[in-house]
């Protein structure tokens, strides 16, 4: 990982995509983040959002149900 992405310290958990080199979307933890703003997940575009255990863990309940279904077809 390069310091100038800001990413030194993240430990990664999953790449979307990676069947690329273009810099796909990426799940971090950032274990000396504070709690509120320890999952990181970055875009191909260089942006991040920063979001706690809590917060993640609803997303993903939400993916189970379906409720994001409509996203992936937008």
């Amino acid at each position: 990982m390069s310091d100038v992405d800001g990413l030194n310290g993240l430990e990664p958990v999953a790449t979307f995509c990676g069947n690329c080199n273009c810099g796909c979307p990426e799940l971090f933890v950032d274990p000396a983040a504070p709690a509120d703003r320890r999952v990181v997940l970055t875009d191909d575009f260089g942006q991040r959002v920063q979001m706690s255990a809590d917060q993640f863990s609803n997303l993903i309940d939400d993916a189970k149900s379906g409720k994001l279904d409509g996203v992936a077809t937008a």
